[in-house]
C-alpha cells in the first residue's frame, strides 16, 4: 500500500437514536445511527412498522394485504376516518 493516502483508522463512538452507544474502530471519531442491534426488529424479535406519511397503509391497500395485517391496520384506518 502507498503511504499517506489512506484515512486514519481511529477509535469511534457509535450512538443510536434509542440511546445505546458502543465503541468500535472507523475512519471517523463519532457516528450517529437511527437503528442498532438493540432496537432493530431482526435482533429484538418485535415487528415495528415505521410509517412515513401513510405509505405503509397505502402499500397494504394497494397489494391487498388487509387480511395479513388486517386487525391492526383496519382499526387505525377506522379511527382516522372517525376523526375526520
Amino acid at each position: 500500500m502507498k503511504p499517506e493516502i489512506h484515512p486514519q483508522y481511529v477509535e469511534c463512538q457509535v450512538t443510536c437514536a434509542c440511546g445505546e452507544s458502543f465503541a468500535t474502530h472507523a475512519t471517523k471519531p463519532e457516528i450517529r445511527v437511527e437503528i442498532c442491534s438493540k432496537c432493530h426488529p431482526f435482533f429484538t424479535g418485535q415487528q415495528k412498522i415505521v410509517d412515513a406519511e401513510g405509505r405503509v397503509e397505502q402499500f397494504i391497500r394497494r397489494y391487498g394485504l388487509q387480511d395479513r395485517y388486517g386487525q391492526e391496520e383496519s382499526a387505525e384506518e377506522a379511527s382516522s376516518s372517525e376523526e375526520q
